[in-house]
């Protein structure tokens, strides 16, 4: 890219507060003209970026630059960028008018004079009515509220009152308009209007629009770019097809748009295991590699019962107006499905997935998790094991009972029989026996990675292989059988949200 395209760019920006990193080393550019939006969930950083272009914040470290010139130090008033909040921030004693000229009659400019004798002469002045009038009618015509200079800003709808924002804040024509969640407060069928209005502002007025939402919607509905980001860094940038065909991790897959998200198994060139079958891929990874593997619900076919790759029952169906959504269970792993046609609920089937459709993406390890259940003894089962838990997580401030039943901190007594959890297991909290008999699971060493200070094992259950990831600072041998064994308050438990 030429230098002279990039209007704003943050060279290794970071920002924090209290001792907690809000944004961690941001590198970004935004062409001129562009229409860019910072996408992620509540406190990941995108406002607070924000707010260091406008200069509410200044960064701790790093620079902004405007045109190549630095002004991470500049003053929010002397830079040529205005900001859209989400609350309007209107003047309700003012008219609609007066909202929208309240900084151009602020405004003060330099003009230089001759005099009759000669002298060259500079003057502060404010801008003239007619000028105000001018300028100020040609925004309500962008807005498409031309005949509204009179009103009060409290009769306008919600819509008409953020127009009225847009309004005042292009009126004293920045180089960048930012907008940070312009449309949360406005009801659904308005936001996706007030979206599509936004767009068509972008293309009238040519200038650059740095958009911020935590609406995955409205990110791919607008966007020339979309920056996903997550615990205050980027995670991904691209254009809204890339973003949704093409998320480069499992946090962009689930943020954008609805995605499944397996835990997979590279067993060949171009082949994941993942759903108990072995499945042709496109993108190719080390063999045994633990991976993600995402499948968008509209990548997923039905079809009659062993005609697909995969036979399960539907558990679920609903019709969410253009396409239905159901749910299909293999096992205990369930897929979300978006199809035309319905298959009713309890209608066993079979899917198919084409390998264009997976994607493959490196799994970043932090714990092993699992599907689970839980036993009448108060035990949990995942991974081809049973293992002793605290159950009680699953319910605060709850107790058991003499008889093992729970009970709650509002005296509800639940049996948990078979009731659905999901397992989280550290990779440092499991320990490898080495004989498969005396731990809770048993299986095969099919991996060993050395770390730099400390051997990551992969242990492959029989049954279900199913896979332990084990950090440990011993050596072991490819092919060992060995068994692991969980201290019960290194399991940390959660209950499956049960779908309807």
């Amino acid at each position: 890219m030429e230098k002279e395209e990039k209007i704003i760019e943050l060279i290794g920006v970071e920002k924090i507060f209290d001792g907690e990193q809000a944004v961690e080393n941001m590198n970004l550019y935004v062409r001129k003209g562009e229409f860019i939006t910072i996408l992620g969930p509540s406190g990941c950083g995108k406002s607070t970026t924000l707010r260091m272009i406008a200069g509410f914040e200044m960064p701790d470290s790093g620079k902004i630059l405007l045109n190549g010139k630095d002004i991470t130090n500049v003053p929010p008033y002397e830079r040529p960028i205005n900001t859209v909040f989400q609350r309007y921030a209107l003047f309700p004693h003012l008219n609609v008018y007066d909202n929208i000229a309240f900084g151009l009659k602020l405004k003060k400019f330099r003009n230089t004079y001759k005099t009759s004798d000669g002298k060259i002469v500079t003057k502060t002045e404010k801008l003239s009515k007619d000028v105000i009038d001018a300028k100020v009618s040609r925004v309500l015509k962008l807005v498409d509220l031309e005949e509204f200079e009179k009103r009060d800003v409290t009769t306008l709808s919600g819509g008409q009152q953020q127009r009225i924002a847009i309004a005042r804040a292009i009126v004293n024509e920045p180089e960048i308009l930012l907008l940070d969640e312009p449309l949360g407060a406005l009801d659904l069928k308005m936001r996706k209007d007030m979206q599509l209005e936004l767009k068509e502002m972008h293309k009238k007025l040519g200038i650059t629009f740095i958009y911020v939402t935590h609406d995955q919607e409205e990110a791919l509905t607008m966007s020339d770019t979309i920056v996903v980001m997550k615990d205050g860094t980027i995670q991904q940038i691209g254009t809204p097809k890339d973003i949704y065909n093409e998320p480069k991790n499992a946090f962009v897959a689930d943020f954008i748009g609805e995605s499944n998200i397996f835990s997979g198994t590279m067993v060949g060139k171009t082949k994941v295991r993942f759903i108990n079958k072995v499945f042709d891929c496109v993108d190719d990874f080390p063999l045994n590699e633990k991976v993600d593997v995402v499948v968008r619900p509209e990548d997923v076919f039905l079809v009659d019962e062993g005609k697909g790759q995969v036979d399960g029952v539907i558990i679920s169906s609903i019709f969410k107006g253009v396409h239905y959504e159901m749910t299909f269970v293999v096992g205990k792993t369930e897929i979300v499905i978006q199809d035309t046609m319905e298959r009713k609920v309890g209608e066993r089937c079979s899917v198919i997935i084409k390998p264009d459709d997976i994607h493959i993406m490196a799994k970043e390890f932090d714990c092993n998790r699992y599907d689970g259940y839980i036993t009448k003894k108060n035990t949990v089962c995942f991974a081809d094991g049973e293992f002793a838990c605290d159950v009680t997580q699953l319910y605060e401030g709850s107790h058991l009972d003499e008889e093992g039943y729970l009970i709650t901190a509002d005296c509800e007594k639940i049996d948990l029989t078979d009731v659905d959890v999901s397992v989280e297991v550290g990779l440092k909290d499991i320990e490898i026996i080495d004989n498969d008999v005396d731990g809770d699971a048993c299986g095969t060493i099919i991996q060993i990675v050395y770390k730099g200070d400390h051997y990551q094992i992969i242990i492959r259950t029989d049954k279900e292989e199913e896979d332990f990831v084990v950090d440990t600072e011993y050596t072991w041998n490819e092919n060992d059988r060995v068994s692991v064994k969980i201290p019960a308050d290194k399991i940390k438990l959660k209950l499956k949200a049960v779908t309807k």
